[in-house]
Parts: C-alpha cells; structure tokens; sequence
C-alpha cells in the first residue's frame, strides 16, 4: 500500500492568501534533516565533514552536535555522504519525518521573533550563518539566520501546529502571510 506525502502543517495553511507579504512564514514543505553527533575528541573532524557536504547547511545544536539541513538533497543521499566518514568520526539519524522547518522572512522579522524566542537575534549578535538551540513559543527548536532579514526555525513535528498558530499571531501586526516554500 503506498500512502501519500502529507505535510503536518497542510491544514494551517490552507486559506492563506497565495501571494507573500513582505513579512512571511514559508514552510519547507521535504527537507532532509539528520542529527549528527561526534565521537569523544573528533568534532573538528566531524565538523570538516559536514562542511564538504554541499546540499546540505550544519547548524549547531550543542557541543559536538549538529543538525543538517537540505532543501536539495535526500537524506539517504546525505546519509551516504556521513557514512563515508567512518563510524570512528560521527554518528547520524535521520530526523526529516519528525521535524519540521519553518523559514522566516521580512523587514521586521527580529521583532517578531522577539515576542516568541529566548535569545537574543540582534544583527550584531546573531550574525548571519549563526544557529542555535533556543525556546521558541515554550518549545525546544533549533534557531538559524539564513540571510540579512531571514531566519530558520526546526522544531518537533508534534509541536509544530503550536509554534506555526503562535508566529502567526505575532506577525499579524506585520500582515504576516503563510505558505509552502
């Protein structure tokens, strides 16, 4: 029996206006995302690992742990990637299943995220390229800045709906639009 692809978030987002304001919530509709861990001692190997992976961007998720996240590529594609670098340098599992991607993007997207996040995505501080783990909205997900004014939140699938109805609010003043991406 096969069974067809369905977004969790597929329901939040029907009705949403298909034309994006400028301060909108995409969400990834198949990303590949893997938690890497690294062996005792070998982070800065793992880490140099996870840089020749071109499909994919590593955002920290605590010392010697990443996760990896592609739009690109598949997972087992991925995976064949990590498992070249030996058991002896990083350890991986495939989370694309059970997390959900959530892009963020506007001129006044830092004070969005202000209302709902526990860390601080002032420019100087939180510089472009940087991630981390955080609270968002009372739930556990993983924080990135992607561009000048775009940023990425992972967080549980089972959470999702929570965190998606929560920015949604927060962004209303902005006229905050929803989509897939």
């Amino acid at each position: 029996m096969t069974f067809p692809h369905r977004h969790v978030l597929e329901d939040y987002i029907v009705g949403f206006e298909g034309t994006p304001n400028p301060h909108h919530l995409a969400v990834v509709k198949r990303p590949a995302v893997l938690s890497v861990l690294a062996r005792s001692g070998r982070e800065g190997d793992a880490l140099s690992v996870l840089g020749r992976i071109e499909a994919g961007s590593a955002r920290f998720a605590g010392p010697g742990e990443w996760l990896l996240v592609s739009e690109d590529a598949s997972a087992s594609s991925i995976a064949r990637e990590l498992t070249a670098a030996g058991d002896d340098v990083l350890h991986f599992t495939d989370q694309s299943d059970g997390r959900v991607v959530l892009r963020l993007a506007g001129p006044s997207v830092r004070k969005i995220l202000a209302k709902c996040l526990a860390v601080d995505v002032h420019p100087d501080e939180f510089v472009v390229g940087a991630s981390t783990p955080t609270q968002c909205c009372h739930v556990a997900a993983n924080l990135a800045r992607t561009g000048e004014n775009t940023f990425e939140l992972i967080v549980p699938r089972s959470f999702a709906g929570h965190v998606f109805e929560e920015i949604m609010e927060m962004g209303r003043e902005y006229a905050m639009t929803a989509g897939f991406a």
